[in-house]
C-alpha cells in the first residue's frame, strides 16, 4: 500500500469524540486546581477543629475563637474528657450501641435479602412490595413514639436500635448482589443436601464480602452518628450517647458536661476547646474505619446496584 493511499485513508477517518481526546495542559491545570480547592474545603475545617482542640486556653482566648495556626499543643482537653464523667460514659454507650446495632441490623438485613433473592420463596413478591412501600410511606413520628412507649422501650438502650434497625435500601442492595451469584453454586450445594442456612453461611456470604463490608459501614456510621432516637426516647442523661452530649455541649457554650463545669468556670479549661475535642472524638471511629472499607466500595455498591 502506497504512502498516498494511507494518507487519504487517514484523512477520511472520522474524528474522535471530544471526550476521547487527551486533555490539554490548561485543562489538567484547571482540574488539578479545582480538586485542590475541594480538598482544602474538606480538610480546612477539619484542621481548624483539630488545632483548636489541641490549643491551650490562653491561645484560644487570645485568638478569640477558632485557632488556625498552632501556637502550642496540649492534650488537657482529651485527658479531662476521657478521665471519667458524662463524656466517657457517652463514648461507651455509643460504642455499645454501634456494635450491637450493626450486628443486629446486618443479621436481619442478610436474612431478609437472602429470602427475597430466592424467586420461589413463600410470599416473595408480597413481602418485597411491602418493604419497598415503606421507602415512600412512613407511619410518622407520633405513631412510632407511641409504639415504642407501648412496648415499654422508652429509657432503654433497645430504643436506640430497634426503631431504625433495618434499612430497606440496604436490603435491596444485598438482594441484588445475592441474585447476581451463579445459581449453579447453590443448586449443587442443595443437591448435596445443604440447607438454606448452610448455603447462606458457606457460599453466599463468603462471595459477598465486599457488599457486606460496605453495608456494615453504612449501619455502623448511622448508629455512631445517630442522635434523634436518644433525644426523644431517653430522659436519663447518664444513658445519652456521644452525639447527644456533643449537641448539648455545642448549644450551651458556657457549660460543659458533668464533672467539668467547675474547671470551665475557674478558667482551667476552654469551653470551645472542649467542644472541638468532643467533635474529634466523634470523628475518629469513622476516619479509622473508612480506609479499610474503601477498597470494597466500588465492587460492593456498583455490582450490587447493577446486577439483579
Amino acid at each position: 500500500m502506497s504512502l498516498n493511499t494511507q494518507l487519504i485513508r487517514s484523512l477520511k477517518a472520522p474524528a474522535r469524540p471530544v471526550w476521547e481526546e487527551p486533555p490539554s495542559k490548561a485543562e489538567l491545570t484547571a482540574k488539578s486546581g479545582f480538586l485542590l480547592l475541594c480538598c482544602l474545603g474538606v480538610l480546612g475545617p477539619l484542621w481548624v477543629v483539630i488545632v483548636t482542640s489541641l490549643s491551650p486556653k490562653p491561645v484560644i482566648d487570645r485568638v478569640g475563637g477558632l485557632v488556625v495556626i498552632p501556637q502550642g499543643i496540649t492534650f488537657v482537653n482529651y485527658t479531662e474528657l476521657l478521665g471519667g464523667g458524662q463524656v466517657s460514659r457517652a463514648i461507651m454507650v455509643s460504642v455499645g450501641v454501634t456494635l450491637f446495632g450493626t450486628l443486629f441490623s446486618m443479621t436481619v438485613s442478610v436474612l431478609a435479602a437472602y429470602g427475597l433473592s430466592r424467586q420461589g420463596s413463600l410470599g416473595h413478591r408480597f413481602f418485597l412490595m411491602t418493604m419497598m412501600a415503606t421507602m415512600f410511606f412512613g407511619a410518622g413520628l407520633i405513631p412510632t413514639y407511641l409504639l415504642v412507649q407501648t412496648l415499654g422501650l422508652t429509657d432503654t438502650y433497645p430504643s436506640l436500635v430497634l426503631p431504625s434497625a433495618v434499612s430497606v435500601f440496604n436490603i435491596l442492595v444485598l438482594r441484588a448482589f445475592f441474585m447476581g451469584i451463579s445459581p449453579e453454586l447453590t443448586e449443587s450445594a442443595r443437591i448435596d443436601g445443604a440447607s438454606d442456612l448452610r448455603i447462606l453461611l458457606t457460599i453466599i456470604m463468603p462471595l459477598s464480602r465486599a457488599v457486606l463490608a460496605v453495608i456494615s459501614l453504612f449501619y455502623a456510621v448511622g448508629y455512631w452518628s445517630a442522635w434523634f432516637n436518644a433525644s426523644i426516647y431517653l430522659s436519663d442523661q447518664n444513658m445519652m450517647p456521644l452525639q447527644n452530649v456533643l449537641i448539648q455541649l455545642v448549644q450551651k457554650n458556657t457549660e460543659a458536661p458533668t464533672g467539668l463545669q467547675q474547671q470551665v468556670r475557674t478558667g482551667q479549661l476552654s469551653s470551645l476547646g472542649l467542644q472541638m475535642a468532643v467533635m474529634v472524638l466523634a470523628l475518629i471511629p469513622v476516619a479509622v474505619a473508612s480506609p479499610f472499607v474503601q477498597r470494597h466500595f466500588k465492587k460492593g455498591m456498583l455490582t450490587g446496584a447493577i446486577k439483579g
